[in-house]
């Protein structure tokens, strides 16, 4: 994984200075701190920052085609590198790196834009063809990766992260209504819309091509296309068929030339995949695990249970209420957005672990959930459409405490309040977004704590208008339970889990975080299995479970589904009753409303406050993650630049290509060079 940052001037614009470019490179430099590269013409000005994962010595960018009329500045991975390396070399292509950044720009010279739907990888990149002076922002199937954008005046300005965006002086800092109420509402904003006025998000499985005029057009290169494929397929044979692809897409991901860990939860996912990439690399893999300090979150047993199974070198990390509270602030940072959970910061403590023993990537177990019917949702939407046949039993609503087991006591999941919560919009089946609205409507609670702007931004109509316009086509046409998956990557797997708690948390400590089940071929594979290999009643990821049979102890395949979960209100309001918190919300006027969140904090500090519901706890971490990001991005932008530059000014740059004749191209180039250049 890397970090890019680049400038696109318009065609009457001046170029844009290295110094101006620099800025922004250096407020991702956590993303690469093994090298930095960077090409200039009278148009782009393109920066790289290096992780270095494969090619260690030669896979340096922006990389080039052979005549150096294509450049490309690349984060991520491709893992049919090797193959599409073989099949290009045969039709005479030339490669000069040994690396997978290099077969993108040869790809493209084959291909053109068809080259993209043939990347197994997870990726962001920019691709900046000289001939045509086409600029193509590109991104992964699934949004793994993120890819930010600007216009501002007469330049595009484009960066992995936000905040490089802001870098350079041309874009301050101004949250958008719209982008926060969605966020206090889904968890995150789903691209195009960020919490940031004025920037955007490439969507996934998305070509942006900019013209001389910086006109972009949107290409999408992949849609999912669901359906019973594989109607007549046993069981057993939808288990070998997801074995192979499973099983091919770990060795991919094992593709380094450094070590791979694994995550491993004591869960049915992680423990496969861990599992799977045992078999290939031996007691020597190592893996890692979120201990909580808490029982009612910690999954020791069953972590301890996979790691005696695997015998691999295990390391732990606790999370208890100190460190969780300790590390929220830099969280916040590396997400760019408010949080609804605590759960990103237990992750961001672990990947701090996988640094310290040395390894670079890990492999997880994210994506099987969504694409083979594990989520609670899933269950519940089936539930509660069984009950709207006969709204008025009081049978069918009891069946919600089975999948709810893991909250509160039995008498509370039996009680009036519980089904009156869920009997909301009941009989409402046909609307499309039925499997998550009740979800969304009870979060959406929290908008009362924004302050008037960011209120008026919330209108939830306008957002599942928003949020069909990005759907693929024909969704609604889709059976329930496809389409509930669908929304549910849409608008939680790739704005906020893989992000959140994916990428942004593993990236802040140069942690490249790797996922098999979000595999293409994985992913085309679930997408087409007939219903009853994933979910029949309330059993659930069947042909996941059946093959891991085969591979795991029972206590784990057999497990229930338990979410991954972080303390909150406890965690956050801390021994001093919250007054860090106070003093925070006095700072962060016009963002949030000060009453409200003073009378939620007083609620929840008090020393006899019973349990806090699920959205006022969610309440209460959005508006202090929220006060957090103000001030972040607010008074101490400046001062944390500094820091990221120094630290930037420390790596070493191994490619410079200047074409405007300031300096040499290709020449060794000092810092203090680099410092004095225009």
């Amino acid at each position: 994984m890397c970090g890019i940052a680049g400038i696109l001037a318009g065609a009457s614009a001046p170029p844009a200075t290295l110094e101006e470019l620099r800025s922004m490179m250096a407020l991702q430099a956590h993303r690469g701190p093994d090298g930095q590269g960077i090409y200039r013409d009278e148009r782009l000005a393109l920066g790289h920052v290096r992780l270095s994962l494969i090619d260690l010595a030669g896979g340096f960018q922006p990389v080039r085609n052979d005549d150096g009329t294509v450049w490309l500045s690349f984060n991520g991975e491709i893992f049919n590198y090797i193959e599409l390396r073989r099949q290009l070399i045969a039709a005479g292509h030339r490669f000069y790196t040994e690396g997978d950044s290099e077969v993108i720009v040869q790809a493209y010279e084959r291909w053109g834009a068809d080259a993209w739907a043939k990347l197994n990888g997870q990726f962001a990149f920019a691709l900046w063809d000289t001939r045509s002076r086409q600029l193509w922002l590109v991104r992964d199937r699934l949004g793994i990766l993120p890819l930010h954008y600007a216009v501002v005046g007469d330049r595009l300005l484009f960066a992995s992260e936000a905040k490089a965006l802001f870098a350079g002086g041309r874009l301050s800092p101004r949250f958008d209504a719209a982008g926060l109420a969605e966020a206090f509402t889904c968890w995150s904003a789903s691209a195009p819309t960020t919490v940031f006025a004025g920037i955007r998000s490439v969507r996934p499985a998305t070509a942006l091509r900019f013209d001389a005029a910086l006109r972009p057009t949107e290409v999408h290169y992949w849609q999912p296309h669901p359906g019973d494929v594989y109607g007549a397929m046993t069981m057993d044979e939808a288990v070998e068929a997801l074995e192979e692809k499973l099983s091919q897409a770990v060795a991919l991901r094992l593709r380094a030339d450094v070590p791979v860990g694994c995550y491993v939860s004591g869960g049915l996912d992680s423990s496969v995949i861990a599992d799977m990439a045992r078999g290939r690399v031996g007691a020597t893999m190592q893996t890692f695990a979120i201990r909580f300090a808490d029982p009612r979150y910690d999954e020791g047993v069953e972590q301890r249970l996979a790691v005696r199974h695997l015998g691999t070198s295990h390391h732990e990390v606790m999370a208890d209420g100190a460190a969780i509270r300790a590390a929220l602030s830099d969280v916040v940072w590396h997400c760019e957005t408010p949080l609804l959970r605590t759960s990103p910061v237990p992750l961001y403590l672990l990947s701090g672990l996988v640094q310290q023993t040395g390894i670079k990537t890990v492999m997880t177990g994210e994506g099987a959930d969504e694409f083979l019917a594990g989520y609670t949702i899933f269950k519940e939407d089936e539930i509660r459409r069984f009950w709207a046949r006969q709204p008025r039993s009081h049978v069918r609503p009891a069946l919600l405490g089975r999948i709810h087991h893991y909250i509160g006591g039995a008498d509370a999941r039996a009680n009036r309040l519980w089904q009156e919560f869920f009997a909301k919009g009941l009989e409402d089946t046909g609307h499309p977004f039925y499997s998550h609205l009740i979800r969304w409507q009870n979060t959406a609670w929290t908008i009362r704590l924004l302050d008037g702007a960011g209120r008026q931004g919330f209108d939830l109509a306008a957002l599942m208008d928003r949020l069909a316009a990005t759907m693929p086509p024909g969704w609604q046409d889709w059976d329930a339970l496809t389409r509930a998956q669908w929304i549910e990557v849409a608008t939680f797997l790739s704005p906020y889990l893989l992000a959140c708690q994916g990428d942004r948390v593993a990236m802040a400590h140069g942690v490249e975080a790797r996922y098999p089940f979000l595999d293409p071929e994985v992913v085309d594979l679930a997408l087409a299995l007939p219903r009853r290999h994933k979910m029949i009643g309330l059993r659930d990821k069947l042909a996941l479970r059946r093959l891991a049979a085969r591979r795991l102890p029972a206590a784990l395949w057999k497990r229930r589904k338990q979410p991954y979960r972080a303390p909150i209100a406890k965690v956050l309001v801390g021994a001093d009753g919250g007054e860090w918190i106070r003093q925070l919300l006095r700072d962060a006027t016009g963002v949030i409303d000060p009453a409200a969140a003073s009378r939620l904090l007083a609620k929840l500090a008090r020393p006899d406050a019973p349990t806090a519901a699920e959205r006022e706890e969610m309440g209460l971490v959005g508006v202090v993650s929220l006060g957090i990001l103000a001030h972040q991005f607010g008074r101490e932008f400046a001062s944390r630049a500094g820091v990221a530059r120094a630290m930037l000014d420390r790596a070493p740059l191994h490619v410079f290509e200047d074409r405007l004749g300031h300096l040499r191209p290709s020449a060794a180039v000092t810092q203090d060079q680099l410092r004095h250049a225009p």
